[in-house]
């Protein structure tokens, strides 16, 4: 790495602070000198419910009005709507709403209670000069907005951030608001004539207060008392004790914060826009958070192994082809082998269970027990899952050093057996993730996706909360021995690249049972083989590669690996600015 003579580029548009600067002084986005104020309007705040007649002046009420547009919205969606409420009319014809609502929610009430909510006001619709009924136009469907996709409600969230804007705005103002809901949200809507999709979350009081309320008027009715902060905050999880399920056992950590940060500030101090490599920035950075920013080469581990299933006509090749793919890697001339030689990787095969006997050269992990085709009996007993995991956590850690562990697979009929084991740990149906894998055709799809269909119905859904049982149910032997390679390389902090839609597959297996091995994985291809999308969404990754591969065999995951390699290398060889 060079010292650079250069200066750093400074965008003349959006943040020009480096990363240099916010690591010298974290909190100088602070603004102190506004800090208390806020904390005092905040403290301050109330529902105010009595008014004085007098109006606000139009350059306050756009102050007020404008802070609330200022609010967060999921998606920068703005989805709210003030509906700015001066006409007489109106608002008498809101006041008969509240006070029906007033008498219907007493009545709901102890006869006590009741008595107390009737001697309460509880809004002002009457006395305030304003009205704004606070809107939510979710005319736009949730999928299209960023957010709401997972938080179909993240909308109606942003319009109450919005209400919390314009009451600390007010405050600030010197006026007071007050939230009143005691209406039914469809009369309300009607009454301010809203189309269909156009919610309402209440009407605003907005008006100079004629109170000073020192508390809230709830708490000094006697109706409620503020809880203390501790009784509101919990660490981490829901208390075990208070109903809260107990925490699933974790031993594998994903780089801390300070390596991920870290990784991010390096390449800021590279003389290139911040992220110009794109997604292959991203996997750089992933690999220097996990403290292997020097490594210049690594590992194929190639796991192959045949399957029962693949009697059940789910293939277009015999059995035999995997034995023959697995020689040809042990000799160095297989596809992977030879891409992964390309790249600078070395290759290990490890004879998961290939028919015929064990394979010269390779790493011994055999399956002990009885084996099934899925659809009839379990692929495999549980004793060998748990056998087999940790001879590939062993094999993970030992190949660590070495650099980037890229992982590969072959065995004929393991799409099946990995789409099984996909919709077993996804929930989903055999027909999202079943394919036709490589040379089959239209029968012999139907015949793979009625062998899943077997499958699930067989080992039954709640696969996705014990990842080892479905290993045992609906997984192959060189899946789980991948699975464990994973979690060992992860364990000993090396970055992991996968292959396609079966080594994914035992990826997420593994990620399910440690979650924090998932920062130490790189996607280094997407597959023509359905599911695969299903399966690296649920991973989280975006894979470096999209070429319609099928060759297998870790043909991608060392393509990728190659591609890895050389970004590492020009984050090495760029130089930094000052």
């Amino acid at each position: 790495m060079t010292a650079s003579p250069w200066p750093r580029p400074v965008p003349l548009v959006g943040d020009a602070t480096s990363a240099a600067e916010r690591a010298g002084d974290p909190a100088a986005w602070a603004m102190p000198e506004h800090a208390g104020g806020l904390y005092a309007v905040v403290g301050a705040r109330r529902d105010v419910r009595r008014y004085r007649p007098d109006p606000v002046p139009a350059d306050v009420l756009e102050r007020v009005l404008a802070a609330g547009h200022a609010a967060p919205s999921v998606g920068h969606s703005q989805p709210w709507r003030f509906l700015v409420v001066r006409d007489p009319a109106t608002r008498d014809r809101a006041a008969v709403l509240t006070d029906r609502e007033r008498l219907r929610q007493a009545a709901q009430l102890e006869p006590d209670a009741a008595r107390r909510l009737l001697d309460l006001q509880l809004e002002g619709v009457r006395e305030a000069p304003l009205g704004i009924v606070v809107c939510c136009d979710r005319r736009t469907p949730a999928a299209g907005v960023l957010g709401r996709a997972t938080f179909p409600d993240a909308d109606l969230w942003s319009c109450a951030a919005a209400i919390q804007n314009l009451w600390l705005a007010a405050r600030a103002e010197g006026l007071g608001m007050g939230w009143v809901t005691l209406f039914r949200p469809d009369e309300l809507a009607g009454l301010v004539g809203l189309p269909d999709g156009v919610v309402t979350l209440g009407w605003l009081c907005l008006g100079w207060p004629d109170e000073r309320p020192p508390a809230p008027g709830l708490e000094r009715a006697g109706w409620s008392r503020r809880l203390p902060l501790s009784a509101v905050v919990v660490e981490d999880r829901w208390p075990a004790d208070d109903g809260g399920p107990p925490a699933p056992p974790s031993h594998l950590r994903a780089p801390g914060r300070a390596a991920v940060v870290g990784a991010r500030d390096q390449a800021d101090r590279l003389l290139t826009p911040p992220g110009s490599l794109g997604v292959l920035d991203r996997a750089v950075d992933r690999v220097v958070a996990l403290g292997r920013g020097d490594a210049t080469g690594g590992t194929l581990v190639l796991a192959a192994a045949d399957h029962p299933a693949a009697a059940l006509g789910v293939s277009a090749y015999e059995a035999r082809v995997t034995r023959d793919v697995a020689r040809a890697a042990l000799a160095g001339v297989s596809v992977g082998a030879t891409a992964a030689a390309a790249a600078g990787l070395a290759t290990v095969v490890v004879d998961a269970g290939v028919a015929g006997g064990p394979l010269d050269g390779a790493v011994d992990a055999r399956p002990a027990g009885p084996r099934g085709d899925l659809a009839g009996a379990a692929a495999m007993v549980p004793d060998d899952v748990d056998r087999l995991l940790t001879a590939g956590r062993v094999l993970g850690r030992d190949r660590a050093d070495a650099g980037l562990v890229a992982l590969g697979e072959a065995g004929v009929g393991n799409t099946t057996v990995a789409a099984a084991l996909a919709a077993g740990l996804l929930g989903a149906d055999a027909a999202d993730v079943t394919g036709l894998g490589a040379g089959a055709d239209s029968a012999v799809l139907e015949r793979k996706r009625a062998v899943v269909t077997a499958a699930l119905a067989r080992a039954g859904r709640g696969l996705d909360r014990d990842p080892a049982r479905a290993l045992a149910e609906l997984g192959g032997p060189e899946l789980t021995v991948l699975a464990g390679v994973l979690l060992g390389a992860a364990e000993a902090g090396a970055a992991v690249v996968l292959d396609g839609f079966a080594v994914s597959v035992a990826a997420l297996a593994a990620v399910l049972l440690e979650p924090g091995a998932q920062a130490a994985l790189v996607a280094g291809q997407r597959s023509r083989e359905r599911g695969h999308d299903l399966v690296l969404q649920a991973l989280g990754l975006e894979p470096l590669l999209d070429l319609r591969l099928r060759a297998g065999e870790g043909a991608g995951a060392a393509l990728a690996a190659g591609l890895l390699l050389d970004g590492l290398r020009i984050r090495r060889g760029t130089t930094r600015v000052g």
